[in-house]
């Protein structure tokens, strides 16, 4: 099975054909559109590994954006003994859950495809479930 090493939104991710990710919310997206990952740092498989310095000029990892969201509120809570402060904050981070579909190495080459598509997103109480064909 290939993988492949991204990078995006600051973080770096072990990435394989057919994966569903949690990453960074990607600027100005819509779901349903294809997304391209150029920042391939490595890509390989069980026999051989491709390292790039500190890129891979070429080599690119395709995925599908299936939605934009965010994630559940992180309380922040201050307080300030015997002096009658305190404050309460919260925060949602965004995130979008992309589909990874192909990965292409330096050459154009496709090392691995995904096989099935994924049909629809359900929110289920908390939970999210991804149904597929």
């Amino acid at each position: 099975m290939s993988y492949a090493i991204i990078q995006t939104g600051g973080k770096q991710y072990k990435v394989k054909s057919g994966e569903i990710l949690k990453i960074e919310k990607l600027p100005d997206s819509k779901p349903e559109t294809k997304i391209e990952f150029k920042e391939v740092l490595a890509y390989g498989d069980e026999k051989m590994i491709e390292l790039g310095s500190p890129m891979i000029d070429g080599a690119k990892v395709e995925a599908n954006l299936i939605k934009n969201s965010k994630n559940r509120t992180i309380l922040i809570f201050k307080k300030r003994r015997r002096h009658n402060s305190r404050r309460k904050n919260g925060h949602r981070q965004e995130f979008s859950m992309v589909r990874i579909n192909k990965i292409f190495s330096k050459d154009g080459k496709v090392l691995s495809e995904a096989e099935n598509k994924v049909t629809s997103v359900k929110k289920v109480g908390k939970e999210t479930k991804v149904e597929k064909k």
